[in-house]
């Protein structure tokens, strides 16, 4: 999912230079918490345009819960003492009214509360990769296992993918690692998406991104992929997504022919708007665009009759809903919808669940109160079957999983085309 950050050295200022910046919100407390209870803390933008995707990851992530019926008995490792823990959970909002998406501020707050709080032993976020990157050293420091369903990322957990000190950046306490997440990364959605505009017999293309480390990172590796299968590319350019329309973009586009436009940014950075525009100059060519528009926002800013002109092809790391056809995936799809009386109406509801399932197996893993005991459990998850298959944590916190999806939109919907494979 999108990052929105100027550069790690920045973050670096940040965390580093001036003693890590935020953690005078809530500096550490004496507080005992309650011995009987277990917090879980999820930090999404609960405010904006994403609002309806990250509805149904909350909504999964709360099914997990009420699978368990908001409890948990654990069997300490040593001792061999069971005890019985109330699950709380406490639904946070990185973003404001005002900015309308997340926000360093908010993130950070949400962060140190986090941090400050005795009872907190896990938290579920963020939605954006630029956020993760805000309060992961924050979570680092206090030993709090946090968990991703949306971030695509290579620089929060891989060498070699960003600044040269990603991501050790992000582990201030010795090196610990104490982040994973749910999804695959760009550098697999990337070249995905270039061997799928091959197979869609695109021999010529021209690359859009919004200038974001998200958008243009993963619009990079598309080049880069291209370049490499023998795609011809006519151009790549970073557009300012402030701008209010791109006619004369397009316009010049058309006159180079390309067979398909790959737009490397999200719904908040204009996707819907370029794919309005292509139309309104008379291109009929696909465009494609990664999970950052995999969100009926999407659909909404352009208005379901635009995509009977031209094809939207959108990539995903995962499958859809109805694609979902092992055991946990089905159990989910109904039991969501026996919860909350309708099916999961965005694909990442599926993977706040996911991540809710592996709060909940790490702290039985750890079978104790302690932050520690249930990050080291939980990035040590193995053989984990999930809503779309079995999968395991490497040693940097990524799932191996390389399944994922491409769709396209028809009828006003998201439309499941075929599974990708990268090859």
């Amino acid at each position: 999912m999108p990052l929105r950050f100027t550069t790690p050295l920045l973050l670096l200022a940040l965390f580093v230079g001036v003693g890590v910046a935020g953690l005078v919100l809530f500096p550490n407390s004496a507080q005992v918490g309650d011995p009987k209870v277990i917090k879980i803390v999820s930090s999404l933008p609960r405010s904006g345009s994403a609002r309806g995707q990250t509805d149904t990851i909350v909504k999964g992530i709360k099914l997990a819960l009420h699978e368990v019926n908001y409890q948990l008995e654990l069997k300490h490792p040593s001792t061999g003492e069971t005890k019985t823990y109330r699950l709380e959970y406490l639904d946070l909002d990185d973003a404001t009214a005002a900015a309308g998406q997340w926000t360093i501020e908010q993130e950070i707050a949400n962060a140190n509360l986090a941090r400050s709080d005795p009872d907190v032993m896990a938290y579920i976020g963020t939605y954006n990769s630029g956020a993760a990157k805000v309060s992961m050293p924050i979570l680092n420091r206090a030993n709090i296992f946090m968990i991703s369903p949306a971030n695509t990322a290579p620089a929060l957990t891989k060498p070699g993918w960003g600044e040269r000190h990603e991501p050790g950046c992000y582990r201030p306490n010795n090196g610990k690692v104490n982040y994973a997440r749910v999804v695959p990364t760009d550098d697999v959605q990337g070249a995905v998406s270039a061997f799928w505009a091959k197979e869609l017999n695109a021999k010529q293309v021209y690359i859009l991104d919004d200038n974001e480390v998200y958008g243009k990172g993963i619009a990079d590796l598309f080049h880069k992929t291209c370049d490499e299968i023998g795609i011809k590319v006519l151009g790549q350019e970073s557009i300012d997504f402030k701008q209010q329309e791109f006619g004369a973009l397009m316009q010049k586009i058309k006159g180079m022919n390309p067979d398909l436009i790959y737009f490397g940014g999200t719904t908040q950075t204009k996707a819907g708007q370029l794919f309005k525009d292509m139309i309104s100059v008379g291109m009929r060519c696909p465009m494609m665009a990664p999970d950052g528009c995999y969100e009926k926002a999407m659909i909404d800013s352009v208005g379901k009759d635009a995509f009977e002109k031209a094809p939207f092809y959108v990539t995903f790391g995962g499958l859809p809903v109805e694609e979902l056809k092992t055991e946990r995936g089905l159990q989910f799809r109904e039991n969501y919808t026996n919860l909350y009386g309708e099916e999961p109406k965005e694909a990442y509801a599926a993977y706040g669940y996911e991540c809710g399932l592996v709060v909940i197996e790490a702290i039985r893993k750890a079978g104790m109160k302690d932050r520690d005991a249930i990050r080291e459990a939980g990035l040590t998850i193995r053989d984990f079957a999930g809503t779309a298959g079995t999968w395991s944590f490497d040693a940097n916190g990524d799932t191996d999983s390389r399944v994922m999806s491409g769709n396209t939109v028809k009828d006003g919907e998201f439309k499941f085309v075929k599974k990708l494979e990268l090859k």
